[in-house]
């Protein structure tokens, strides 16, 4: 299970409790830039400048193009990193993450409720993971795990998946409402796609594999075949 993102959810509101206004802290480090911190409202990152770590409660985070920056975290909010930036890591609670071609992240990817979306060629250093929302990479290098709990995952053309994909059983309380039979996430592997090391899933999943893409064991899930469409859900 994630938990992270809960951590840091709770630090950012007992750390940020007191300010009224947006911060910047000087770091010590200039190549590193300043960090910036705030409760309500957004925080940005303009077009090439370096900042240190950005937080904020309530409001999203924006790193335009060729930007560097630290830590990215927030509690109520999207994340999003364009074209060729560089971050350290990226995690908020309510909010997805997407990130746009050639962007570099030294750690992990992590929400709790919210996709992930990353395009073409760019680099984690660490996991990618969600408990609710889905997740797709696309020509993209994860040197850790892609993780979650609900949601679909698509491993694009192209992708290389170190550390393999673990999907784990929902723990959440079941209500018995309605008659709605649970709906099967979908798990895609697309072509020439490598996904290294263990693909773990707790729960029913729908599992493609192209014939072209390389994948570890499977445990908890049968791969099937695919060659130039996915079949249709039932």
């Amino acid at each position: 299970m994630i938990r992270r993102p809960l951590a840091i959810a709770l630090a950012l509101c007992l750390s940020t409790a007191a300010l009224a206004h947006e911060t910047d802290d000087h770091t010590g480090d200039d190549s590193r830039g300043r960090d910036r911190s705030r409760v309500m409202g957004g925080l940005n990152a303009d077009e090439g400048e370096t900042v240190g770590d950005m937080e904020t409660v309530n409001g999203g985070i924006s790193v335009e193009e060729r930007a560097h920056a630290g830590s990215l975290q927030t509690v109520n909010g999207g994340i999003d990193v364009e074209d060729d930036a560089e971050i350290k890591d990226a995690s908020t609670v309510n909010g997805g993450i997407e990130l746009g071609q050639r962007v570099r992240v030294a750690g992990d990817l992590e929400t709790v409720n919210g996709g992930i979306r990353v395009d073409f060629l760019s680099k984690i250093g660490g996991d990618v993971g969600t408990v609710n929302g889905g997740i797709t990479v696309r020509q993209t290098d994860v040197g850790g795990r892609i993780r979650l709990v609900n949601g679909d995952v698509t491993v694009g053309a192209k992708s290389h998946v170190h550390g393999g994909i673990l999907f784990e059983k929902n723990k959440g309380i079941d209500f018995g409402w309605g008659n709605r039979k649970p709906r099967v996430p979908r798990i895609i592997i697309g072509p020439n796609a490598i996904v290294d090391g263990e693909l773990r899933f707790e729960r029913k999943v729908d599992l493609y594999v192209h014939t072209s893409a390389k994948v570890g064991t499977v445990i908890g899930a049968t791969a099937q075949p695919y060659t130039d469409t996915i079949p249709e859900r039932d």
